[in-house]
This record gives C-alpha cells, sequence and structure tokens, in this order.
C-alpha cells in the first residue's frame, strides 16, 4: 500500500523549531540592543545606517496600510451596530468607560509627576532640544477634525478626518439601505484585504524591533537617559500601574472575570503595541483578542477601531501629565492646582488628537499650550519619546481590550466561557475579524 511522501515544505518545519512570536520580538528586542550599543561605541556609521533602514521600512509599512485600514475599519463598526442590541447605549457606555479610566490614568500620571520631581535637577536647558514642527491647539483641533477635502487627510495621515468621513459614510450607508449594500460588501471585502496585508506586516515585528531599539540606542546611547532616568521611570512606573493594577482592579471588580485571563488572551497585541508603537496598527490584532476574549464580534468591531483613535491611556493620560510637570520644572515654571485640573480635562477630552500614532508630540503640545508652558520643553522630550513611547503605546491598547470587556460584561454579552479558555499563542495568521458575507443593511 503506496502513501504519499511528506512535502519538502512539512519535512523543513519539521525540522526548524517553531520559536513562539513573544520570543522572536525578545530576542529582536536583545540583538538590536546590543547592535546599537555596537555600533554607538564603535562609531560603525553603516551599522547605524542599516538599523535605520530596517526600522524606517517597518514603520513605514505599518503606516502605509493605516489611512485606508481606519476608513474602512471606522465605517464597517458603524454599520456592524446594526446587529446589536441597545447600540446607543453600548456606544454611550463605551465613551463613559474611555472618559472614566483616562481620568484615572492622568491622576495617577499627575501623583507620580508630583512625588518624583521629573525635571528637577536634570540640568537640560531649551539649547538640548528642537522646536517641534507641529503644536496642537484646540482651534486646530475642533477645525481640524472636519476635512477641506476627501484626498488630504489619507495623502497627509489625518486621522480625525478619516474617521470623521468614514462615520459619515457609514451613517449614510445604514440610512440608504438596501441600495447601499453593494458599497458595504466592498467595503467589507476590502477591510480583509488590508488586514491581510498588515498581518504579513506584523510577522516582521521581530525584524522591525531589532531596527527600531538598535536606532534609538545608536542614537542617542545609553548617556541620554541619565537626564530622563526619572522621567522615563515615572512614564514606565505610571503605565505598569493602571496596565497592571488599574485595568486588573476594574476586570475583578466591575466586569467579575478574572485578570490574568485577560492577559493570558491578550498579550499577544500589547506586545505587538510595544513594538511598533502604533495603536492602529495594532488594531486588527487587538480586535482578535477581544473578541476571543468573548466580546460579541459585532460590538467588538465598534469598540476597538473608536477605541484605537481615541483612547489612549498612556500617550494622552500619563504621559502628558507626567511632561507637563516635567516641562514646568524644566523652566522653573510653577503649576497650580487650576493647572493640574487643565491637564486632567486635557487628557480626558483631548485624546483623539493623539490619533493612534506612533508618538504624542500633538497631544504633549496641545496641553502645554493650553498651561501656557514653553513650547521648547517639547523638545527636550523628543530624544527620549521612543523609548518611553514603547510603555504607552501598550497601555493604550491594553486599555482599547479592557472596556469593551467591561461594557460587555455589564450588558450581560460577554462569553465567560470564551473568556475563560482564550490563549493569545495560538492565534492564526490572518484571521478575518469581519463576516465574509455582511447582512443586509436595514432601511
Amino acid at each position: 500500500m503506496s502513501s504519499t511522501p511528506p512535502s519538502p515544505t512539512a519535512s523543513l518545519r519539521g525540522r526548524i523549531p517553531n520559536v513562539p512570536f513573544w520570543a522572536q520580538i525578545l530576542l529582536g528586542l536583545v540583538l538590536g540592543a546590543l547592535l546599537g550599543w555596537a555600533a554607538k561605541s564603535g562609531d560603525i556609521s553603516w551599522l547605524s545606517t542599516t538599523l535605520g533602514k530596517i526600522g524606517d521600512i517597518f514603520v513605514q509599512l505599518l503606516m502605509l496600510v493605516i489611512a485606508p485600514l481606519v476608513f474602512f475599519a471606522i465605517l464597517v463598526s458603524i454599520t456592524n451596530l446594526r446587529n446589536v442590541s441597545n447600540a446607543a447605549r453600548l456606544a454611550t457606555r463605551t465613551l463613559m468607560w474611555f472618559m472614566i479610566t483616562s481620568l484615572i490614568a492622568v491622576v495617577i500620571g499627575l501623583g507620580i509627576g508630583l512625588l518624583t520631581d521629573p525635571g528637577a535637577g536634570t540640568g537640560l536647558t531649551a539649547a538640548d532640544g528642537a522646536e517641534p514642527k507641529k503644536h496642537g491647539s484646540w482651534i486646530d483641533f475642533l477645525t481640524g477634525i472636519v476635512p477641506t477635502d476627501i484626498v488630504t487627510p489619507f495623502t497627509e495621515l489625518k486621522v480625525l478626518q478619516i474617521v470623521f468621513m468614514a462615520v459619515v459614510v457609514g451613517v449614510a450607508i445604514l440610512k440608504v439601505g438596501e441600495k447601499a449594500q453593494p458599497v458595504l460588501t466592498l467595503s467589507h471585502s476590502v477591510l480583509e484585504l488590508l488586514q491581510k496585508a498588515l498581518w504579513w506586516v506584523i510577522k516582521l515585528a521581530p525584524l522591525g524591533t531589532l531596527g527600531l531599539v538598535g536606532t534609538a540606542i545608536s542614537t542617542y546611547g545609553w548617556n541620554l537617559l541619565s537626564k530622563y532616568a526619572t522621567f522615563t521611570a515615572d512614564i514606565y512606573v505610571g503605565c505598569a500601574i493602571v496596565m497592571f493594577g488599574v485595568y486588573p482592579l476594574l476586570l475583578a471588580g466591575v466586569a467579575k472575570v478574572n485578570p490574568l485571563q485577560f492577559f493570558k488572551g491578550a498579550w499577544p497585541a500589547i506586545q505587538l503595541a510595544f513594538v511598533s508603537r502604533s495603536s492602529v496598527g495594532t488594531m486588527p490584532l487587538t480586535q482578535k483578542v477581544t473578541e476571543r476574549l468573548g466580546v460579541p464580534k459585532e460590538y467588538a468591531s465598534f469598540a476597538v477601531p473608536f477605541g484605537s483613535t481615541t483612547k489612549m491611556d498612556g500617550c494622552a493620560s500619563i504621559y502628558p501629565a507626567i511632561a507637563a510637570i516635567f516641562v514646568a520644572q524644566v523652566f522653573d515654571v510653577p503649576l497650580e492646582v487650576k493647572d493640574y485640573i487643565l491637564i486632567a480635562f486635557v487628557s480626558v477630552i483631548g485624546s483623539a488628537a493623539t490619533a493612534g500614532l506612533t508618538g504624542a508630540t500633538v497631544m504633549l503640545t496641545l496641553t502645554l499650550s493650553t498651561l501656557g508652558l514653553p513650547m521648547a520643553g517639547v523638545g527636550l522630550l523628543l530624544a527620549i519619546d521612543p523609548i518611553v513611547d514603547m510603555m504607552r503605546t501598550a497601555t493604550n491598547v491594553a486599555g482599547q481590550s479592557v472596556v469593551p470587556i467591561l461594557v460587555a460584561s455589564r450588558e450581560g454579552i460577554l462569553d465567560r466561557a470564551a473568556y475563560a479558555t482564550a490563549d493569545g499563542s495560538h492565534l492564526e495568521d490572518g484571521e478575518s475579524r469581519v463576516d465574509a458575507q455582511p447582512q443586509p443593511v436595514a432601511a
């Protein structure tokens, strides 16, 4: 009796060990640090250039799909709400929990900043940093939501304007009804294609980690951390308190679920966010792990894309709070109680200004301009930004998954059996997060 011989690919897979994704990223992190140190200490320009190109290409690949991904993800998420009972209440409660957790995060950030004085004794001045190219203001924030044309938001990656257009088109599709079904079907197909392409980019995350970490160390060196040691530690400690303290307490106390199980299921998205420094780039994976943690797909497909562009506990709450205190201390500007209240207000209301992209410069300039602090302070923090941004973004993504679980639990729609068995270690490449055949639009 003849049997089919194993294919060369299958034989090769049998000989090559299956290295877990988290181990690949950790290996990239270690190698990147070593290569960056070697390039810096040995003044090896070609190695620094190579590391920079590797990191830049990885980020560029992420950015390439972000604009259309945001548009179609938000559009589809709006139309998916028609399949959810009490959609308006779900949306309202999601926004409410976004604001509650943001307020908790900014209070923690302010507390840490006041206790540690991150800007005291650094010896830094305005000459140590460059003026930021982009400033944020409330007028720019409010007027910048509505685009002047439909092309510029995509070419210049103005995410808030892309979100605005997606919401308008999504609502229009619902209002038009059956006649808009071809547009909705096409949107689902395009979204699946974009998600598949992004999964290919995600597979390159270990290599991207090597380039990004290596570039940061080869460019700035370890000596940079000495001047920003307290500030950097404050950001990491603040984010850790929120991620491993506040979120577990909310999961246990509000959702009545095991917090450890959450991290078991959501860890792939959190670690990818740490590496990519992009909430939007991590969005498909965040949505997948949220669904596997028992949140209904129809609701998760709304809450996660919405959160990826507006829910930023790390970048928009902890970071600007500590950074404002840092800048005020460097420039010897006293802050009063009303200033701390303003910081909290800006963090809770203006968090959408971060738009889920790498870096939080716009949000920081918005905070500093509201307080009347020197904009030159932003330039001081640009050097250390790649290092602190990793932890900020990981916190963002964790929160973007926690809130849908809280809301789903309170609404009685959380699949607790799925939550209890969720395992993020077996996520399959390219698994769809939208229905291949969307339901007809109700008129």
